[in-house]
Order: structure tokens, then C-alpha cells, then sequence
């Protein structure tokens, strides 16, 4: 049983249509990565599946009492305006100091729920980002693109707290991403998208697709080649061995 499944869905914003009958869907525990170039509707799915969008075709469904958190792709905070963590973490409902603790200790960043927003590094907001999306222990958590902006280390060191909430909480976890390092090494299954759903599978599956090549090519500009070449040098080696 998925946790949320999307059936047909299409979505359009005046007379232009940005989803066209995308289907999906995602299961307990696992970690799916959506590829696409600008302007294929990777945010508009995620935002359709938390309900911010309306489908103008197809349906969103989950399972009974499934939650959702969401990692936006930027949030925009007033630098003047006195804000703790904890009080942020508040917003726009009250919670336990309790659950703040163990969402920031979830999110890497135990230290921080007395500390001004305008105070925090990008890294350390994105975790922010991220505990405010595990308070209330999801079954799923959406991040569209959570580190736009972070340099290499601070993008790894970030999807490595992803893979240890997953590995301690199960939840599954659905993301857009560019990173490499993310869609060699932390996902189960790659979509990539294109207006429409082009191929999906494992990386592998998916770096060989004709789809997913006539969109990156086959250079190491491409989000998946580079998985695709030590994949292949891998088995070259393990043959030899042989």
C-alpha cells in the first residue's frame, strides 16, 4: 500500500499546462529523487500533493492518516524581524518544547532552539527548514530542491541527516534534486520528468534511458551519468577480477 499515490494528474495555470497526466506513487520507507530541467513541474507536483495546487485532471490520494512534511525550496524570513527558532518552530501552531528538541536533534542541529532566525547560516536554516517538516513524525517528507543555495559539503552533510531520519524514523522521502552524490548514492527509485513522466527506475535504469538522454545527454553535466559511468567502471573491474 502506498503511502500517496498520484493518478493522472495534470496541472495548469491559465491555458498553460505545466503536468500532463503524471502518475506516481510511493511506499513506506522509500526515498524516490525527481530530475527534470527548469520548468518541468517537479514543484508543482510536490505542491499538488500537499494540496497548495489544484489538479486540473487526475487525482492526489494517501493513505488513511498519512503525514506529510514539506521542505520548501526557499523561504523568505525579515532579517529585522526578532524571531527564535523556537518561537518559528511555533508557528503557526503551538508545540511541546519537547518535540522541538527532538525535531532539531532529528534535523542535526540540537543546539539551536534559542538562537535569532537572522542569525543562522543557510546550512543551519535548511535544518531549521527541515525540523519544522519533522515535527509530528511524518510517514513522508517532501523537499523541493532544500539546498538551493548550500555549497557541496553543506548539500552532502545535509542529505546524510535525510538518510539517518530515514534509516531512524522510516519514513519515506520524496525530493527534487540536482545533486550527484544524491541520486547515485540515496535513492531507491529516479523519476524524471518533463511536463510528463519520462522513464522512472533505478539510477541505473534510468541514467541508459533514451528519455532521460535526449534531455541531459550522456556528459557528466547530466545528473545521473556520472553514476551511470562508475557503475558500468564497477562491473568492468568486478569482471576482470573474475
Amino acid at each position: 500500500m502506498n503511502l500517496v499515490n498520484v493518478e493522472g494528474l495534470s496541472v495548469r495555470y491559465g491555458a498553460r499546462t505545466v503536468l500532463s497526466h503524471v502518475s506516481l506513487g510511493v511506499a513506506k520507507g522509500e526515498i524516490v529523487t525527481i530530475v527534470g530541467p527548469n520548468g518541468s513541474g517537479k514543484t508543482s507536483l510536490l505542491r499538488a500533493i500537499i494540496g497548495a495546487v489544484k489538479p486540473a485532471q487526475g487525482k492526489v490520494s494517501r493513505g488513511a492518516d498519512v503525514k506529510i512534511g514539506y521542505v520548501p525550496q526557499k523561504l523568505h524570513i525579515d532579517e529585522t524581524l526578532p524571531m527564535t527558532v523556537t518561537r518559528f518552530l511555533n508557528l503557526p501552531h503551538s508545540v511541546t518544547a519537547q518535540d522541538i528538541e527532538a525535531a532539531l536533534t532529528q534535523a542535526g542541529v540540537p543546539n539551536l532552539s534559542k538562537s535569532q532566525l537572522s542569525q543562522l547560516s543557510g546550512g543551519q536554516f535548511q535544518r531549521v527548514l527541515l525540523a519544522r517538516a519533522l515535527i509530528g513524525n511524518p510517514d513522508l517528507l517532501l523537499l523541493d530542491e532544500a539546498t538551493q543555495g548550500l555549497d557541496q559539503r553543506g548539500s552532502a552533510s545535509f542529505y546524510q541527516q535525510i538518510e539517518a531520519v530515514r534509516q531512524e524514523t522510516g519514513c519515506a522521502v520524496l525530493m527534487i534534486s540536482h545533486e550527484l552524490h544524491v541520486v547515485m548514492s540515496a535513492s531507491d527509485r529516479v523519476i524524471c520528468l518533463n511536463g510528463h513522466v519520462c522513464c522512472e527506475g533505478t539510477p541505473a535504469v534510468v541514467a541508459s534511458a533514451p528519455e532521460y538522454r535526449a534531455l541531459f545527454g550522456t556528459g557528466t553535466r547530466g545528473a545521473l551519468a556520472l553514476y551511470q559511468h562508475d557503475h558500468d567502471h564497477n562491473h568492468d573491474h568486478a569482471e576482470a577480477a573474475e
